[in-house]
Protein backbone atom coordinates (compact mmCIF):
# COMPACT_ATOMS: atom_id res chain seq x y z
CA UNK A 1 0.00 0.00 0.00
CA UNK A 2 1.44 3.32 -1.01
CA UNK A 3 1.16 6.27 1.41
CA UNK A 4 1.65 9.67 -0.05
CA UNK A 5 3.49 12.42 1.78
CA UNK A 6 0.35 14.59 1.83
CA UNK A 7 -1.75 11.77 3.35
CA UNK A 8 0.83 11.16 6.04
CA UNK A 9 1.01 14.89 6.78
CA UNK A 10 -2.78 15.27 7.09
CA UNK A 11 -3.13 12.21 9.32
CA UNK A 12 -0.40 13.35 11.66
CA UNK A 13 -1.84 16.90 11.80
CA UNK A 14 -5.28 15.49 12.71
CA UNK A 15 -3.77 13.45 15.56
CA UNK A 16 -1.93 16.48 16.89
CA UNK A 17 -5.11 18.58 16.80
CA UNK A 18 -7.08 15.86 18.63
CA UNK A 19 -4.46 15.66 21.34
CA UNK A 20 -4.37 19.44 21.68
CA UNK A 21 -8.18 19.57 21.89
CA UNK A 22 -8.27 16.88 24.59
CA UNK A 23 -5.53 18.65 26.51
CA UNK A 24 -7.36 21.99 26.29
CA UNK A 25 -10.58 20.38 27.52
CA UNK A 26 -8.85 18.95 30.58
CA UNK A 27 -7.17 22.29 31.25
CA UNK A 28 -10.58 23.98 31.17
CA UNK A 29 -11.95 21.36 33.59
CA UNK A 30 -9.02 21.93 35.94
CA UNK A 31 -9.55 25.68 35.79
CA UNK A 32 -13.32 25.54 36.52
CA UNK A 33 -13.35 22.48 38.75
CA UNK A 34 -16.25 21.14 36.63
CA UNK A 35 -16.16 18.11 34.40
CA UNK A 36 -19.19 19.33 32.44
CA UNK A 37 -18.75 22.90 31.22
CA UNK A 38 -20.88 22.74 28.08
CA UNK A 39 -23.76 20.55 26.95
CA UNK A 40 -21.39 18.99 24.44
CA UNK A 41 -19.20 17.59 27.21
CA UNK A 42 -22.03 15.29 28.40
CA UNK A 43 -25.53 16.00 27.01
CA UNK A 44 -27.34 13.71 29.47
CA UNK A 45 -25.51 15.09 32.50
CA UNK A 46 -26.00 18.64 31.25
CA UNK A 47 -29.79 18.20 31.29
CA UNK A 48 -29.65 16.89 34.86
CA UNK A 49 -27.37 19.73 35.94
CA UNK A 50 -29.71 22.33 34.42
CA UNK A 51 -32.75 20.82 36.18
CA UNK A 52 -30.95 20.71 39.53
CA UNK A 53 -29.81 24.31 39.20
CA UNK A 54 -33.37 25.42 38.41
CA UNK A 55 -34.66 23.54 41.46
CA UNK A 56 -31.91 25.10 43.55
CA UNK A 57 -32.87 28.60 42.38
CA UNK A 58 -36.51 27.96 43.34
CA UNK A 59 -35.51 26.69 46.78
CA UNK A 60 -33.23 29.70 47.28
CA UNK A 61 -36.16 32.01 46.49
CA UNK A 62 -38.38 30.12 48.93
CA UNK A 63 -35.75 30.60 51.64
CA UNK A 64 -35.51 34.33 50.87
CA UNK A 65 -39.31 34.63 51.14
CA UNK A 66 -39.24 32.72 54.43
CA UNK A 67 -36.48 34.96 55.78
CA UNK A 68 -38.48 38.09 54.88
CA UNK A 69 -41.71 36.74 56.38
CA UNK A 70 -39.94 35.45 59.50
CA UNK A 71 -38.32 38.82 60.20
CA UNK A 72 -41.61 40.71 59.90
CA UNK A 73 -43.58 38.17 61.92
CA UNK A 74 -40.93 38.03 64.65
CA UNK A 75 -41.00 41.82 65.03
CA UNK A 76 -44.82 41.86 64.94
CA UNK A 77 -45.04 39.12 67.55
CA UNK A 78 -42.64 41.02 69.79
CA UNK A 79 -44.58 44.28 69.39
CA UNK A 80 -47.87 42.58 70.22
CA UNK A 81 -46.20 41.14 73.32
CA UNK A 82 -45.14 44.68 74.32
CA UNK A 83 -48.69 45.90 73.75
CA UNK A 84 -50.04 43.11 75.96
CA UNK A 85 -47.74 44.21 78.77
CA UNK A 86 -48.91 47.82 78.46
CA UNK A 87 -52.58 46.82 78.47
CA UNK A 88 -52.07 44.46 81.40
CA UNK A 89 -50.50 47.29 83.40
CA UNK A 90 -53.38 49.63 82.53
CA UNK A 91 -55.95 47.02 83.57
CA UNK A 92 -54.24 46.72 86.95
CA UNK A 93 -54.51 50.48 87.33
CA UNK A 94 -58.22 50.33 86.47
CA UNK A 95 -58.74 47.71 89.16
CA UNK A 96 -56.79 49.83 91.66
CA UNK A 97 -58.93 52.84 90.87
CA UNK A 98 -62.08 51.03 92.06
CA UNK A 99 -60.80 51.27 95.62
CA UNK A 100 -63.34 53.42 97.43
CA UNK A 101 -60.73 54.97 99.68
CA UNK A 102 -59.01 56.79 96.79
CA UNK A 103 -59.52 60.53 96.44
CA UNK A 104 -60.37 62.25 93.16
CA UNK A 105 -56.77 63.51 92.98
CA UNK A 106 -55.52 59.94 93.32
CA UNK A 107 -57.70 58.82 90.44
CA UNK A 108 -56.53 61.78 88.38
CA UNK A 109 -52.95 60.65 88.93
CA UNK A 110 -53.91 57.17 87.74
CA UNK A 111 -55.67 58.69 84.73
CA UNK A 112 -52.58 60.73 83.82
CA UNK A 113 -50.41 57.65 84.05
CA UNK A 114 -52.87 55.70 81.90
CA UNK A 115 -52.90 58.52 79.34
CA UNK A 116 -49.15 58.11 78.92
CA UNK A 117 -49.58 54.35 78.59
CA UNK A 118 -52.26 54.86 75.94
CA UNK A 119 -49.82 57.00 73.93
CA UNK A 120 -47.26 54.21 74.28
CA UNK A 121 -49.80 51.66 73.07
CA UNK A 122 -50.60 53.87 70.08
CA UNK A 123 -46.89 54.14 69.28
CA UNK A 124 -46.56 50.35 69.36
CA UNK A 125 -49.57 49.99 67.04
CA UNK A 126 -47.88 52.38 64.58
CA UNK A 127 -44.54 50.52 64.63
CA UNK A 128 -42.55 50.24 61.41
CA UNK A 129 -40.10 47.66 60.10
CA UNK A 130 -36.50 48.28 59.04
CA UNK A 131 -37.71 49.55 55.64
CA UNK A 132 -40.05 52.13 57.16
CA UNK A 133 -43.23 50.16 56.38
CA UNK A 134 -46.01 50.04 58.97
CA UNK A 135 -46.26 46.61 60.56
CA UNK A 136 -49.96 46.72 61.41
CA UNK A 137 -51.46 48.59 58.43
CA UNK A 138 -52.42 45.61 56.25
CA UNK A 139 -51.71 46.45 52.62
CA UNK A 140 -51.42 50.20 53.34
CA UNK A 141 -47.85 49.98 54.58
CA UNK A 142 -47.00 53.57 53.62
CA UNK A 143 -49.53 55.10 56.01
CA UNK A 144 -49.72 55.41 59.78
CA UNK A 145 -52.66 53.14 60.63
CA UNK A 146 -53.80 54.51 64.02
CA UNK A 147 -54.52 58.12 64.98
CA UNK A 148 -56.83 60.17 67.19
CA UNK A 149 -59.71 61.87 65.38
CA UNK A 150 -61.31 65.21 66.30
CA UNK A 151 -63.57 63.47 68.83
CA UNK A 152 -60.65 61.98 70.72
CA UNK A 153 -61.29 58.47 69.41
CA UNK A 154 -58.65 56.34 67.74
CA UNK A 155 -59.47 55.46 64.14
CA UNK A 156 -57.85 52.79 61.97
CA UNK A 157 -56.90 53.90 58.45
CA UNK A 158 -55.23 50.64 57.42
CA UNK A 159 -57.05 47.61 56.03
CA UNK A 160 -57.39 43.90 56.78
CA UNK A 161 -54.94 42.84 54.07
CA UNK A 162 -52.52 39.99 54.76
CA UNK A 163 -49.45 39.83 52.50
CA UNK A 164 -48.82 36.20 51.61
CA UNK A 165 -45.30 34.90 51.04
CA UNK A 166 -44.79 31.81 48.87
CA UNK A 167 -42.73 29.47 51.05
CA UNK A 168 -43.12 26.19 49.16
CA UNK A 169 -44.73 24.93 46.00
CA UNK A 170 -48.41 25.86 46.32
CA UNK A 171 -47.97 27.03 49.93
CA UNK A 172 -48.29 30.60 51.21
CA UNK A 173 -47.92 32.01 54.72
CA UNK A 174 -49.08 35.45 55.84
CA UNK A 175 -46.12 37.70 56.59
CA UNK A 176 -48.01 40.32 58.60
CA UNK A 177 -50.79 40.77 61.16
CA UNK A 178 -53.36 43.42 60.25
CA UNK A 179 -53.86 46.04 62.94
CA UNK A 180 -57.65 45.80 63.08
CA UNK A 181 -57.40 42.13 64.04
CA UNK A 182 -55.04 43.02 66.90
CA UNK A 183 -56.49 46.20 68.40
CA UNK A 184 -59.90 46.94 66.87
CA UNK A 185 -62.07 43.85 66.45
CA UNK A 186 -62.34 42.38 69.93
CA UNK A 187 -65.67 40.81 70.77
CA UNK A 188 -67.98 43.00 72.84
CA UNK A 189 -67.83 41.50 76.32
CA UNK A 190 -71.62 41.76 76.72
CA UNK A 191 -72.37 40.16 73.36
CA UNK A 192 -74.23 42.01 70.62
CA UNK A 193 -75.04 45.24 72.49
CA UNK A 194 -73.14 47.74 74.58
CA UNK A 195 -74.79 49.27 77.64
CA UNK A 196 -75.33 52.93 78.46
CA UNK A 197 -76.10 53.34 82.15
CA UNK A 198 -78.10 56.30 83.47
CA UNK A 199 -76.68 58.94 85.77
CA UNK A 200 -79.80 58.54 87.90
CA UNK A 201 -79.09 54.87 88.59
CA UNK A 202 -79.56 53.96 92.25
CA UNK A 203 -79.39 50.17 92.28
CA UNK A 204 -76.05 48.41 92.14
CA UNK A 205 -76.41 46.26 89.06
CA UNK A 206 -74.75 45.67 85.70
CA UNK A 207 -75.60 43.89 82.47
CA UNK A 208 -73.62 40.67 82.19
CA UNK A 209 -74.68 39.78 78.65
CA UNK A 210 -77.01 40.95 75.89
CA UNK A 211 -76.99 38.46 73.03
CA UNK A 212 -79.20 38.00 70.01
CA UNK A 213 -80.69 34.51 69.96
CA UNK A 214 -82.96 35.06 66.94
CA UNK A 215 -81.60 37.58 64.42
CA UNK A 216 -84.99 37.93 62.69
CA UNK A 217 -86.71 39.47 65.75
CA UNK A 218 -84.73 42.47 67.08
CA UNK A 219 -85.79 45.92 65.92
CA UNK A 220 -82.96 47.97 64.43
CA UNK A 221 -81.67 50.60 66.81
CA UNK A 222 -81.48 51.06 70.57
CA UNK A 223 -83.55 49.48 73.33
CA UNK A 224 -84.42 51.25 76.58
CA UNK A 225 -85.04 49.30 79.79
CA UNK A 226 -86.95 50.82 82.73
CA UNK A 227 -87.61 49.25 86.13
CA UNK A 228 -90.93 50.06 87.79
CA UNK A 229 -92.52 49.14 91.10
CA UNK A 230 -95.24 46.55 90.45
CA UNK A 231 -97.05 47.38 93.72
CA UNK A 232 -96.46 43.93 95.16
CA UNK A 233 -92.95 44.43 96.44
CA UNK A 234 -91.36 43.47 93.14
CA UNK A 235 -90.32 45.05 89.86
CA UNK A 236 -91.71 45.12 86.38
CA UNK A 237 -89.29 45.64 83.47
CA UNK A 238 -90.56 47.84 80.63
CA UNK A 239 -88.61 47.46 77.37
CA UNK A 240 -89.02 50.11 74.66
CA UNK A 241 -87.60 49.52 71.15
CA UNK A 242 -86.47 52.23 68.74
CA UNK A 243 -89.93 52.31 67.16
CA UNK A 244 -91.59 53.11 70.50
CA UNK A 245 -93.18 49.69 71.06
CA UNK A 246 -93.21 48.72 74.75
CA UNK A 247 -92.91 45.19 76.13
CA UNK A 248 -93.55 44.65 79.84
CA UNK A 249 -91.97 41.79 81.75
CA UNK A 250 -93.82 41.40 85.06
CA UNK A 251 -92.20 40.30 88.30
CA UNK A 252 -88.66 40.68 87.02
CA UNK A 253 -86.20 38.23 88.59
CA UNK A 254 -82.56 39.26 88.25
CA UNK A 255 -81.38 35.66 88.67
CA UNK A 256 -83.10 34.58 85.44
CA UNK A 257 -82.29 35.77 81.92
CA UNK A 258 -84.85 37.92 80.12
CA UNK A 259 -85.66 37.49 76.42
CA UNK A 260 -87.20 40.33 74.41
CA UNK A 261 -87.42 40.44 70.60
CA UNK A 262 -84.90 37.64 70.31
CA UNK A 263 -82.44 39.38 72.67
CA UNK A 264 -81.42 37.42 75.76
CA UNK A 265 -80.41 39.66 78.64
CA UNK A 266 -78.70 38.65 81.87
CA UNK A 267 -78.26 41.11 84.73
CA UNK A 268 -76.22 40.94 87.91
CA UNK A 269 -76.94 42.83 91.10
CA UNK A 270 -80.05 44.53 92.43
CA UNK A 271 -81.83 47.21 90.37
CA UNK A 272 -84.44 49.40 92.02
CA UNK A 273 -87.58 51.11 90.76
CA UNK A 274 -86.69 54.09 88.59
CA UNK A 275 -83.42 52.66 87.31
CA UNK A 276 -82.97 52.66 83.55
CA UNK A 277 -80.36 51.75 80.96
CA UNK A 278 -80.04 51.59 77.20
CA UNK A 279 -78.70 48.95 74.83
CA UNK A 280 -76.89 50.04 71.67
CA UNK A 281 -76.09 47.53 68.90
CA UNK A 282 -72.33 46.88 69.02
CA UNK A 283 -70.76 43.48 68.44
CA UNK A 284 -67.12 44.61 68.58
CA UNK A 285 -65.05 46.81 70.83
CA UNK A 286 -61.60 48.25 70.30
CA UNK A 287 -58.88 48.50 72.87
CA UNK A 288 -58.14 52.18 72.34
CA UNK A 289 -61.70 53.40 72.85
CA UNK A 290 -62.14 51.11 75.86
CA UNK A 291 -59.04 52.46 77.58
CA UNK A 292 -59.88 56.02 76.57
CA UNK A 293 -63.32 55.63 78.15
CA UNK A 294 -61.74 54.25 81.31
CA UNK A 295 -59.45 57.30 81.51
CA UNK A 296 -62.41 59.65 80.99
CA UNK A 297 -64.31 57.85 83.76
CA UNK A 298 -61.39 58.29 86.15
CA UNK A 299 -61.15 61.98 85.27
CA UNK A 300 -64.87 62.53 85.96
CA UNK A 301 -64.57 63.44 89.63
CA UNK A 302 -66.25 61.05 92.02
CA UNK A 303 -68.41 59.36 89.37
CA UNK A 304 -66.60 56.08 89.93
CA UNK A 305 -68.13 55.91 93.41
CA UNK A 306 -71.67 55.97 91.99
CA UNK A 307 -73.63 52.88 90.85
CA UNK A 308 -73.44 54.17 87.26
CA UNK A 309 -69.67 54.60 87.42
CA UNK A 310 -69.15 51.18 88.97
CA UNK A 311 -71.33 49.52 86.31
CA UNK A 312 -69.46 51.32 83.54
CA UNK A 313 -66.08 50.34 84.99
CA UNK A 314 -67.21 46.70 85.21
CA UNK A 315 -68.17 46.80 81.52
CA UNK A 316 -64.87 48.46 80.57
CA UNK A 317 -62.85 45.91 82.52
CA UNK A 318 -64.68 43.11 80.72
CA UNK A 319 -63.97 44.76 77.37
CA UNK A 320 -60.28 45.10 78.26
CA UNK A 321 -60.20 41.38 79.03
CA UNK A 322 -61.87 40.66 75.69
CA UNK A 323 -59.30 42.86 73.96
CA UNK A 324 -56.47 41.05 75.72
CA UNK A 325 -57.84 37.75 74.43
CA UNK A 326 -57.94 39.23 70.92
CA UNK A 327 -54.33 40.38 71.17
CA UNK A 328 -53.24 37.02 72.54
CA UNK A 329 -55.01 35.32 69.64
CA UNK A 330 -53.24 37.57 67.11
CA UNK A 331 -49.91 36.90 68.79
CA UNK A 332 -50.66 33.19 68.60
CA UNK A 333 -51.28 33.51 64.85
CA UNK A 334 -47.86 35.11 64.43
CA UNK A 335 -46.25 32.43 66.60
CA UNK A 336 -47.87 29.58 64.68
CA UNK A 337 -46.79 31.13 61.39
CA UNK A 338 -43.21 31.43 62.66
CA UNK A 339 -43.24 27.79 63.70
CA UNK A 340 -44.55 26.79 60.28
CA UNK A 341 -41.82 28.84 58.59
CA UNK A 342 -39.16 27.11 60.70
CA UNK A 343 -40.45 23.73 59.52
CA UNK A 344 -40.35 24.81 55.88
CA UNK A 345 -36.84 26.19 56.38
CA UNK A 346 -35.64 22.81 57.66
CA UNK A 347 -37.29 21.05 54.73
CA UNK A 348 -35.71 23.40 52.19
CA UNK A 349 -32.27 23.12 53.82
CA UNK A 350 -32.46 19.34 53.49
CA UNK A 351 -33.59 19.72 49.89
CA UNK A 352 -30.62 21.99 49.23
CA UNK A 353 -28.21 19.38 50.57
CA UNK A 354 -29.74 16.66 48.39
CA UNK A 355 -29.63 18.88 45.31
CA UNK A 356 -26.05 19.95 45.96
CA UNK A 357 -24.97 16.35 46.45
CA UNK A 358 -26.62 15.26 43.19
CA UNK A 359 -25.19 18.27 41.37
CA UNK A 360 -21.72 17.49 42.69
CA UNK A 361 -21.92 13.93 41.35
CA UNK A 362 -22.87 15.21 37.91
CA UNK A 363 -20.50 18.13 37.43
CA UNK A 364 -17.73 18.24 40.01
CA UNK A 365 -14.29 17.24 38.74
CA UNK A 366 -12.15 14.43 40.20
CA UNK A 367 -8.88 16.36 40.29
CA UNK A 368 -6.64 13.30 40.72
CA UNK A 369 -8.21 11.58 37.73
CA UNK A 370 -8.15 14.77 35.67
CA UNK A 371 -4.48 15.47 36.40
CA UNK A 372 -3.54 11.89 35.50
CA UNK A 373 -5.48 12.20 32.24
CA UNK A 374 -3.87 15.57 31.58
CA UNK A 375 -0.39 14.10 31.96
CA UNK A 376 -1.32 11.23 29.63
CA UNK A 377 -2.59 13.67 27.01
CA UNK A 378 0.56 15.76 27.37
CA UNK A 379 2.77 12.70 26.82
CA UNK A 380 0.66 11.65 23.84
CA UNK A 381 0.81 15.14 22.35
CA UNK A 382 4.57 15.33 22.83
CA UNK A 383 5.03 11.92 21.24
CA UNK A 384 2.87 12.74 18.24
CA UNK A 385 4.61 16.08 17.81
CA UNK A 386 8.06 14.45 18.04
CA UNK A 387 7.20 11.74 15.48
CA UNK A 388 5.60 14.27 13.16
CA UNK A 389 8.72 16.47 13.38
CA UNK A 390 11.04 13.62 12.47
CA UNK A 391 8.88 12.10 9.76
CA UNK A 392 8.13 15.49 8.28
CA UNK A 393 11.84 16.26 7.89
CA UNK A 394 12.68 12.98 6.11
CA UNK A 395 13.49 13.09 2.40
CA UNK A 396 14.39 10.43 -0.24
CA UNK A 397 17.44 12.48 -1.03
CA UNK A 398 18.83 11.64 2.41
CA UNK A 399 19.20 8.03 1.23
CA UNK A 400 20.58 8.63 -2.27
Amino acid sequence: MRISTAQMFNQTTTNVMKSQSATSKIMEQLATGKKVNTAGDDPVAAIGIDNLKQQGAVVDQFLKNIDYASNRLAVSESKIGNAENVVSSMREQMLRSVNGTLRDSDRQTIADDMRGSLEELLSIANSKDESGNSLFAGFKTNSEPFAFDNNGKVVYSGDSGVRDSVVASGVTVGSNIAGDSVFMNAANSTGDYSVNYSSTQQGKFSVESAKITDSSLPVTGNYTFDFADNGAGGLDLNVTDSAGAVTTIPNFDVTNPVTVDGIELQLKGAPVAGDTFELTPEQNSNMFDTLNSAIALLEDGSKLNTPQGQAEMAQLLNNVSSGQEQMASSRSVAGNSLKSLENYTSTHKEEQLVNQSALSLLEDLDYAEAITEFEKQQMSLNAVSSVFSKVGSMSLFDYI
